[in-house]
């Protein structure tokens, strides 16, 4: 706490990201306090499929994806699509996307990304023997499913990949053998992947358990607190006019996801990221459940079995701040499923849900001091991957504000970037 009763750091923003920063500052004896416009990890943190997969090297800028996304201009019900709209902020971000859709530039970005997601990984490890959070932490990796020997074939060149350029090896199991190692899957699928290294939690129990050690431990957390203005001066934030008033600080890490990028020009600083929506439907646990969490690459559907729960979760919409839940989108999710699961679609619908996650053109997230405000570091722009990234980037920033050396190169993630 500083000499006039203000905190020494605001994170702006409540999700996995903000709370992973407000951990470690808290951890360098800085008073931290925590804003947020909704709840406590209640926007993208809250509803996702709960993975921490370092076998999610490769970026989105995979070859052939822009062609993906163009077809999906006529397709409404295509599980990565790009809605038609006049705006030049998202022409410009797909066509600096597509000029990075080649695979010198795909394996560039995923040698950045193994660095962050292996540190992370060793990070939340650390934090879950150290902290005992309770948030169903399994170690038990991620299971790809392939429902055609096409599909199997073509993953099996993914998997090649994987494992040739970053080292992340997989165990292949034929379809005949699938019913054994999981008895919620459906004979006579063509095969499946397991990483045994990924792991998986429940996100909202991480979100909730995480944020009352922390304020234990004396952060702030500030909810239904609305950032309207920042006041600067000489280079600096000088204080943040909210909803609830107004705050002040030493520094300040603007941790807003998909917002992000609203505040450009009070930040001074190019923000690109595009809103990718993603749904989920959490239910009852079916019978058989499966065992372990699940991939279906071939519908892109996620499948993540919890101890009170089962969630079905997919689908990437460019469709800026679209609020809706559409019953189609939802029934997707059931219908993918079913090619897959014995039980996909349990009845009692528990939670159906939407999230805005934080694309970045590149598919790197963006981490670092801004290049004209002093005090202000960004820790956004984590695309699909903010759960997995989320204790890396609060260390990355901890050690930033400190002048510390960082545990990891943070040049490729720096929002100088962009300038």
């Amino acid at each position: 706490m500083t000499s006039s009763g203000q905190p020494d750091v605001i994170v702006v923003g409540s999700g996995i990201i903000g709370i992973a920063c407000a951990h470690y500052l808290n951890a360098d004896g800085l008073q931290v306090t925590v804003i947020d416009q909704g709840t406590i990890g209640g926007a993208c943190s809250h509803g996702n499929c709960g993975y921490i997969c370092p076998s999610h090297v490769l970026p989105l800028t995979e070859p052939g994806a822009i062609g993906t996304a163009l077809k999906s201009l006529f397709n409404p019900n295509a599980p990565f699509r790009v809605k038609p709209r006049c705006s030049p902020a998202l022409l410009k971000w797909m066509w600096q996307f597509a000029r990075r859709c080649n695979r010198r530039q795909m394996l560039a970005a995923g040698q950045h990304l193994k660095t962050i997601l292996d540190a992370s990984m060793q990070e939340y490890r650390r934090l879950m023997r150290e902290e005992g959070l309770q948030c169903e932490w399994k170690e038990t990796g991620l299971l790809y499913v392939l429902q055609t020997a096409h599909g199997m074939q073509e993953f099996a060149q993914h998997d090649r990949l994987l494992t040739e350029h970053f080292g992340v090896v997989a165990r292949r199991i034929e379809g005949h053998d699938l019913i054994q190692f999981d008895p919620a899957l459906k004979p006579g699928l063509a095969g499946a992947f397991h990483y045994p290294d990924d792991t998986s939690l429940r996100p909202d129990l991480l979100n909730a358990s995480w944020s009352r050690r922390l304020q234990e431990r004396g952060v702030t957390f500030l909810e239904r607190c609305q950032l309207l203005r920042l006041e600067k001066s000489n280079g600096r934030i000088s204080q943040l006019v909210t909803s609830r008033g107004t705050l002040a600080a030493d520094r300040f890490v603007i941790a807003t996801g998909a917002w992000s990028s609203l505040l450009s020009s009070e930040l001074e600083c190019p923000i690109p990221i595009e809103q990718g929506k993603g749904y989920s439907v959490t239910m009852a646990r079916p019978s058989p459940c499966p065992r372990y969490p699940m991939l279906f690459p071939e519908h892109r559907v996620g499948v993540s079995p919890f101890d009170q729960g089962y969630r079905l979760g997919s689908m990437m919409e460019f469709a800026g701040f679209d609020s809706s839940i559409p019953a189609r989108r939802i029934q997707q999710l059931h219908d993918a499923a079913a090619h897959y699961l014995a039980s996909p679609a349990p009845t009692g619908t528990l939670q159906t849900w939407y999230g805005w996650r934080p694309m970045t053109w590149d598919s790197l997230p963006i981490i670092g001091r801004t290049p004209r405000l002093q005090n202000v570091f960004l820790a956004t722009g984590h695309n699909m991957l903010g759960m997995s990234l989320a204790t890396a980037t609060g260390k990355l920033i901890a050690e930033l504000m400190a002048g510390r050396m960082t545990h990891i190169d943070p040049t490729a993630f720096s929002p100088q970037r962009f300038l």
